[in-house]
């Protein structure tokens, strides 16, 4: 994957600034790792001035809006440049990426775009279809046509006529109905159920899915007419952990977004959350961000946030990359074995050992591990639990390779 790729962004409607400040108080506590004594934090969540601060408005100070997106990278405006290119014609166009990436998003754009901005934009999500009704759902139906159906039904192709249907998640349509699909495609025309009477429709069709389509082709899941038919023009979002250079930009988009919301006057967050934001693997991706990240709006008592305002799962997920980033944090809390010794430790090992220092220097006290390691104290047990080190003595854990 290029640069360009991994830089992409997608984001949604943009919230207006928040300003101004307000004073805290902050409890002394011992420097976490990385980067020496910049960065504290409080077992109660507050975070210490000593902290190194970021202003969230300086991280994102070239973004601009488009169709209901910001943009701020080379790569977006490229993928700008691509909906801008499709967004005139009435071509089907198949979006690909995992769930919380913003597909519908870029849907919508194409729509704006589109030949028939001012129509309908119908957006329905395939994996909600009833497969006994599906047909029904999407083409329609008459009176009678099958039990309660008390009354007619123009279903979700023909209430798009004149602007555009998305269908999401279209990797979950049933097999027996994509080949109606297909020619209401290929034909712009459907049959209700229960009519010998069809309907032309003018419309646009839109498709997304989180699934590899390809592969459901092979296993013959997906008929394969129907995929090459929407694939022809395809656009590919990349999830949030294959494009973190645009996190402090998503930072300052979603911290405005959340104070104008919650009417609070977040400015600035500390070196060491954006380490974290940069460090998680996002499995929700900008959907999960958006989450944390008003979470922590909500959650602060003042004009910033700190690691202490995120949830403990976040945390807990980065413990590998919050204890191994960089070659200081590694050497400070988990050295690797002089040469000649023992072979150095893997990825797994490190953590442990990192964890172990930790508790040995700090007499076994679970808070002041927290804040050495720049975690909660409830992802300090977890970790704990996981590797083993309830039951062991500080003087069996001195017995390992935690110290050289």
């Amino acid at each position: 994957m290029n640069n360009a790729e991994i830089e992409q962004q997608l984001l949604f409607e943009p919230g207006s600034e928040s300003a101004g400040k307000t004073g805290r108080t902050h409890d002394d506590a011992l420097p976490i790792m990385g980067d020496s004594q910049r960065f504290r934090a409080t077992e109660t969540g507050q975070c210490d001035h000593d902290d190194e601060w970021l202003r969230l408005d300086a991280l994102a100070t070239e973004m601009e809006h488009f169709a209901g997106m910001v943009i701020h990278s080379a790569s977006l405006r490229k993928l700008v440049n691509t909906i801008g290119r499709l967004g005139p014609h009435r071509t089907t166009v198949l979006i690909q990426g995992e769930s919380g990436t913003g597909k519908e998003l870029v849907a919508r754009a194409l729509h704006t775009l589109g030949p028939m901005p001012k129509g309908p934009f119908i957006s329905f999500n395939c994996s909600n279809l009833v497969e006994s009704l599906a047909e029904a759902q999407l083409f329609g139906h008459v009176r009678g046509a099958f039990t309660d159906a008390r009354e007619d039904a123009v279903g979700y192709f023909r209430s798009a006529d004149g602007g555009t249907l998305f269908l999401d998640e279209v990797g979950e349509l049933p097999l027996g109905l994509q080949p109606k699909l297909l020619r209401a495609v290929e034909t712009h025309e459907v049959q209700p159920v229960g009519s010998t009477r069809s309907y032309k429709v003018n419309l646009r069709l839109i498709a997304a899915t989180n699934r590899n389509l390809l592969s459901m082709v092979k296993a013959k899941q997906f008929r394969d007419d129907l995929y090459y038919r929407m694939s022809a023009t395809n656009i590919r979002i990349a999830p949030l952990r294959e494009r973190r250079d645009g996190i402090a930009a998503l930072a300052t988009h979603f911290s405005q977004l959340a104070n104008r919301t919650f009417d609070k006057r977040v400015t600035l967050i500390s070196a060491r959350a954006l380490e974290l934001l940069r460090s998680g693997e996002w499995p929700g991706n900008v959907r999960e961000f958006a989450n944390a990240i008003q979470n922590a709006v909500m959650l602060s008592d003042g004009d910033r946030i700190c690691i202490a305002d995120f949830p403990d799962l976040l945390t807990e997920r980065a413990f590998p990359v919050l204890v191994t980033q960089g070659t200081e944090a590694v050497e400070t809390i988990a050295p690797t074995p002089a040469q000649g010794s023992n072979p150095p430790l893997s990825r797994d090992e490190a953590i442990k050992a990192a964890l172990i220092r930790a508790l040995n220097e700090t007499g076994d006290n679970c808070h002041r591990t927290a804040q050495l390691l720049g975690v909660s104290r409830y992802t300090v047990y977890r970790m704990i639990a996981r590797h083993g080190l309830a039951r062991t003595t500080n003087r069996e854990r001195r017995s390992l390779r935690a110290v050289p």
